[in-house]
């Protein structure tokens, strides 16, 4: 009997969207430590897709406020930004702006906790 195998190819086609915007004003200790983070202070959280965003929203942050780069990962789209809360929020802010409005990213609202 002669079985025909059918083949499925699956592609990542991911949209041009800012997933999650998030500031955390009073981090615990262990956090920082987790992140390798001397500077304490407020962390921003970013997700976005495609994952080359990270560097774009990295560079708007750095350069809209007076943030440090506590992570990135150019790969998912993942990015941690530090620094006093208004700064991060700044930042967050600027990030949501540019890629919205300029690179016409689908966003979300900045939460908090």
């Amino acid at each position: 009997m002669n079985e025909e195998k059918q083949r499925t190819i699956q592609e990542y086609v991911p949209g041009k969207q800012i997933t999650l915007l998030h500031i955390i004003a009073q981090p615990v200790d262990e956090l920082y430590e987790k992140l390798g983070i001397d500077n304490r202070g407020a962390l921003g959280i970013v997700t976005s897709t495609p994952g080359e965003a990270a560097i774009i929203a990295a560079d708007i942050s750095t350069k809209a406020a007076a943030v440090g780069i506590g992570f990135l990962d150019r790969f998912t789209g993942a990015l941690v930004i530090y620094g006093d809360v208004a700064s991060v929020e700044t930042g967050l802010k600027e990030i949501r702006e540019v890629l919205s409005n300029t690179l016409k990213f689908t966003s979300c609202e900045i939460t908090r906790s």
